[in-house]
């Protein structure tokens, strides 16, 4: 039966106010998101420019892990790790790695034995293009147990108010533990005798549709000699960068990615918890770094470790840190990638 003027009209006017609606509600969800609706709600902005030291931060350089250097590498998957996901990276086969060795510090400048932790980022490219990147620390556990509560932490460090830190750690009691691992833990001479961690939880799924929550952890095939901070400073403010340099010149040096399974119950959203030394663990393959480049002309100098860059068959978890580490680090990549004029340079001049 046709459908009068007016009637048409109406179911017009009802699915624009429907349309209207939904924009509406994403509007006000993104806005919400980006912190606009709340001077309180934290966020990227807030949370890299908390990083930033009192004179401000190093133009033309990363936020956080300021000072580090480039490597290539392979990484060898020996099959194992596909009985837990069906990512491409995890069947046997060897695929190419972009690296990079860093402190844990706004200042590309700091030296060496100021900076307590040390970090490692990696890109895999298998063949299928579906990248896994990954950014971990060398402690075994996370400061803070929250987002808020690292962004506080922050704040409390840059504070000139006497009681800011005790503050802190009333209300995030799990930073002690954190710093009794950084007061106890022997210090190395080199990145190559690290452990890095993953420390985030995050879904491996199997080719039956499966959900393993996971972490992951690269094993050094060097042994650990342990040092002081303060021979490690008589050794020079850049020598890790120019033991590394040495010593893959001398030999590849390699690390075994070991993927270690959840229990039910573990705490898979909080990092600053370590699951107990129990759990199931899977060497799935071999980090092979192959050769070191200056940061100011390698390959690193420009990728962003996004955690939530994965392929197919790794998702997130329920661990809130990886979006926030992704929207940090997109705002730290797109605050450096517009200073270009303070980007480093190589010895001809010319920009990198």
């Amino acid at each position: 039966m046709p459908q009068s003027p007016l009637l048409l009209k109406k179911i017009s006017i009802a699915r624009l106010a429907i349309i209207a609606a939904v924009v509406g509600v994403v509007a006000v969800a993104f806005a919400y998101t980006a912190g606009w609706l709340s001077s309180n709600r934290l966020t990227p902005k807030k949370l890299v420019a908390s990083l930033a030291p009192p004179r401000g931060p190093a133009l033309g350089h990363r936020r956080n892990h300021a000072k580090g250097i480039c490597f290539t590498g392979t990484f060898e998957a020996n099959g194992n790790g596909s009985e837990l996901s069906k990512a491409q990276v995890f069947m046997p086969g060897q695929y190419p790695v972009v690296g990079r060795f860093n402190l844990a510090t706004a200042d590309p400048n700091a030296a060496d034995a100021m900076v307590r932790v040390r970090g490692l980022g990696i890109r895999i490219t298998p063949p299928n293009g579906q990248e896994w990147r990954s950014a971990m620390i060398d402690a075994p556990i996370f400061p803070v147990s929250t987002v808020q509560g690292f962004y506080d932490l922050q704040m409390a460090s840059a504070s000139k108010q006497p009681d800011a830190m005790k503050k802190v750690i009333a209300a995030h009691p799990e930073f002690l533990t954190f710093v009794s691992w950084a007061k106890s833990a022997p210090w190395t001479s080199s990145y190559a005798e690290e452990r890095y961690n993953s420390l985030n939880s995050f879904l491996f799924i199997d080719g039956s549709g499966a959900k393993h929550t996971i972490r992951w952890s690269l094993i050094p095939a060097a042994q650990p000699v342990a040092i002081s901070p303060d021979e490690l400073a008589k050794r020079g403010p850049d020598f890790l960068e120019k033991e590394i340099t040495q010593r893959v010149a001398a030999g590849p040096q390699r690390w075994s990615l070991m993927v270690t399974v959840a229990n039910p119950g573990d705490p898979a959203a909080d990092p600053s918890k370590a699951w107990p030394a129990d759990r199931r663990t899977v060497n799935v393959g071999t980090l092979t770094v192959q050769q070191i480049e200056q940061e100011a002309d390698g390959p690193c100098r420009d990728i962003n470790y996004d955690p939530t860059v994965l392929p197919a068959g790794i998702t997130t978890s329920d661990d809130p840190f990886p979006s926030a580490r992704s929207a940090a680090y997109s705002r730290s990549y797109n605050s450096r990638t517009a200073e270009e004029k303070y980007y480093p340079r190589n010895a001809t001049g010319a920009k990198q």
